[in-house]
C-alpha cells in the first residue's frame, strides 16, 4: 500500500503542477461558463427542438453535469493517456519495476491518478456552475441535491471508465498515440450515435457507459406529457439555435430507477476489470530483448579481435570533406523528413485515402469535413514540433548552433507549413481552378494558424498535451459548425476580408510570442 499510495500521489502532483494542466483547467472553467448559456445567446448546449428548460436547480444541475460528462469523456482521454509513457521516457519505470508492487497494483495506481486529475476538473466545473445558477436562476430556489446528483451519477463513473481506457490503451498500444486517439474516438462516436436510437429499456440502460439514455428519455417524456408533443431526440453540445421562439418547460429531475443505478456501478466494475485483464499483458518495463541485442552488438567486435581480425576504426581520409552551409534549406529538408517519417507507416494509408477522397468528394464536403479530419490526424507530428529537442535532450546542441533563432526555428515552422499545404493541396487546387482566391487564402491562413498554435503552445508549456487538446476541441467545433471556430473558412462570413485579416493577425501574434519565448529560452538554457 505504501508503494501504491506514493505512485498515485506523486503522479497526481506531477500532472497537476504542469502548465498544460493549468491552462487546460482554465479552458475547462471557461467552457463550464458556457454550459449554461444566456437567454440571448446564439447557441444552446442541450437542444430540444421548440422547447427550452427553465433555469431551476434541476435543469442547470443536469445540463452542466451532462455537458461535463460528455466533454470530459471527449477530450479527457487526451489529457491523461501518457502516464505510463512518461515513466518509460524518464526511466522511472525501471525503478518501479524493481519494487514489490504488482502489475495490477501499478496499473490501478495509474488509473486512480488519471481519475483524480479528471475529478479535479469536474470539481472546478461544479463550483462554476453553482455560481452560474445564482446569476441565471430566474428566481428559482437552490436545491443542492439537484446539483450534486448529476455529477455523482453521470460524471464520476464516466471519467472512471475513461481513466481505465487510457491505461488499457497505453498497455496494448505503447507509444502509438495517434492509433489510441483514433480507436478511442471511434468508440466514443459509436456510443453517441447509438444514444438517440436506443429506447429506455433495462438492457439499453445497462449498456450506456455515459448514462445519458435515461436522462434524455426523462426529458422527452416530461415535455411530451406537459405539452402533448412528440419529441423523440435530444442533442448535446454547443449547437447553434435553429428556432427563435421556444416554449419553456420546468424540469424536475430524473426519477432514479434501480437498473440505472446498477448500470453506473456496473461500468465502474468494468473499468477495474479492464485494468485487471490488461495487467496480464503489461510489459513491466522489461527491455530484456533490447538489452540482449545491444550485448550482441557490443560483443561482435571483441569476437572479431579474438579471431585475428582488427577493426579498421575511423579513418579521417575516408570521410567525406566537411562542407560549411549556413543556409536554412538543409534544416527545412531534415525537418520535413522527420515529419514525414514520424509515426507508423500505416497511418499514411489513411492520409492518402482522405487525400484522394478530397479530389472526388463534393468541394463543400471536402472543405468542411474531410480537410479538418485529415489535418487532425497529423496532431502527433505537429504537437512536438519545437519540443522534441528537449524531449530527446538535444536542445543543448541546437541552442548552441549558429543562429538558431533565424535558422532552426523558422525551418521547423516552414517544414510543417509545407506538409500542411501538401495535405490540403486537393482542396486548394479545386478552388484555384474555380478562381476562388478568397477560399484559397482562407485555407492557407488556417494552415498557418494550426502550425502557429503548435509552436506557440509547445514553446510556452514545453509539452504537447495542451496543443493536442486545443486542436481536438477546435476540430470538434469546426465539424459541428460552432460559430467563430471556422479557421479554414468553410462557412460564409458577413465580413469576408475582416475574418481573413483577423486570422492573419492571430497568426502574427502567435509567431511573435513563439520567437520571444524561444529567445528567452536561448538566453536561459
Amino acid at each position: 500500500m505504501k508503494y501504491f499510495h506514493n505512485i498515485v500521489l506523486s503522479d497526481y502532483r506531477q500532472r497537476t503542477r504542469t502548465y498544460s494542466f493549468l491552462i487546460t483547467l482554465a479552458i475547462t472553467v471557461y467552457m463550464a461558463y458556457l454550459f449554461v448559456p444566456l437567454n440571448t445567446a446564439t447557441y444552446t448546449t442541450l437542444n430540444v427542438p421548440g422547447f427550452k428548460g427553465a433555469y431551476n436547480s434541476a435543469w442547470v444541475g443536469y445540463v452542466s453535469g451532462i455537458m461535463t460528462t460528455v466533454m470530459l469523456s471527449l477530450y479527457g482521454f487526451l489529457l491523461i493517456n501518457s502516464g505510463i509513457k512518461k515513466d518509460i521516457d524518464t526511466e522511472v519505470g525501471l525503478i518501479i519495476a524493481s519494487t514489490s508492487i504488482t502489475n495490477f497494483g501499478y496499473l490501478l495506481s495509474k488509473q486512480l491518478s488519471n481519475f483524480l486529475v479528471l475529478l479535479t476538473i469536474v470539481g472546478c466545473t461544479f463550483i462554476v456552475n453553482v455560481i452560474l445558477f445564482f446569476i441565471r436562476s430566474e428566481g428559482y430556489s437552490f436545491i443542492f441535491r439537484d446539483f450534486i446528483l448529476p455529477y455523482l451519477v453521470f460524471a464520476i463513473p464516466a471519467i472512471f471508465l475513461v481513466s481505465a481506457l487510457a491505461v488499457v490503451a497505453e498497455v496494448f498500444l505503447v507509444k502509438r498515440n495517434i492509433l489510441q486517439f483514433i480507436i478511442y474516438f471511434l468508440l466514443f462516436g459509436a456510443v453517441l450515435t447509438t444514444l438517440s436510437a436506443r429506447d429506455a429499456t433495462t438492457f439499453a440502460t445497462l449498456m450506456d457507459p455515459l448514462g445519458l439514455t435515461t436522462v434524455t428519455h426523462n426529458i422527452t417524456n416530461e415535455i411530451n406529457t406537459q405539452f402533448q408533443a412528440n419529441i423523440k431526440n435530444v442533442s448535446f453540445g454547443f449547437i447553434a439555435k435553429g428556432e427563435k421562439t421556444f416554449r419553456v418547460f420546468v424540469f424536475e429531475g430524473v426519477n432514479w430507477q434501480l437498473p440505472f443505478l446498477l448500470s453506473r456501478l456496473l461500468w465502474i466494475s468494468v473499468s477495474i476489470g479492464l485494468v485487471y485483464v490488461s495487467s496480464f499483458f503489461f510489459h513491466r518495463f522489461d527491455f530484456e530483448q533490447t538489452a540482449s541485442e545491444r550485448k550482441k552488438k557490443v560483443a561482435d567486435p571483441r569476437k572479431a579481435v579474438g579471431t585475428g581480425i582488427i577493426p579498421a576504426g575511423i579513418n579521417r581520409c575516408s570521410l567525406p570533406p566537411l562542407v560549411t552551409d549556413y543556409s536554412i534549406l538543409p534544416f527545412i529538408k531534415i525537418e520535413l523528413l522527420l515529419l514525414i517519417r514520424r509515426g507508423n507507416k500505416w497511418l499514411w494509408l489513411i492520409n492518402i485515402g482522405l487525400w484522394g477522397s478530397m479530389l472526388l468528394a463534393p468541394l463543400t464536403i471536402a472543405h468542411a469535413y474531410l480537410l479538418p479530419v485529415l489535418l487532425f490526424l497529423q496532431v502527433a507530428r505537429w504537437s512536438d514540433l519545437i519540443t522534441k529537442e528537449k524531449t530527446n535532450r538535444l536542445h543543448y546542441f541546437t541552442y548552441a548552433s549558429y543562429r538558431p533563432l533565424s535558422r532552426i526555428l523558422p525551418a521547423q515552422i516552414l517544414s510543417a507549413i509545407i506538409l500542411a499545404v501538401a495535405l490540403a493541396l486537393p482542396v486548394i487546387l479545386r478552388y484555384a481552378i474555380t478562381s476562388d482566391a478568397y477560399a484559397v487564402i482562407n485555407i492557407l491562413n488556417g494552415l498557418v494558424l494550426i502550425i502557429s498554435l503548435a509552436v506557440c503552445i509547445g514553446g510556452i508549456t514545453g509539452g504537447k498535451k495542451l496543443y493536442e487538446i486545443v486542436f481536438f476541441l477546435l476540430t470538434y467545433a469546426v465539424l459541428n459548425k460552432v460559430p467563430g471556430t471556422d479557421y479554414l473558412g468553410s462557412i460564409p462570413h458577413a465580413s469576408s476580408g475582416g475574418y481573413a485579416f483577423l486570422i492573419l493577425a492571430l497568426n502574427v501574434v502567435l509567431l511573435m510570442i513563439t520567437f520571444i519565448v524561444r529567445k528567452y529560452q536561448l538566453r536561459h538554457v
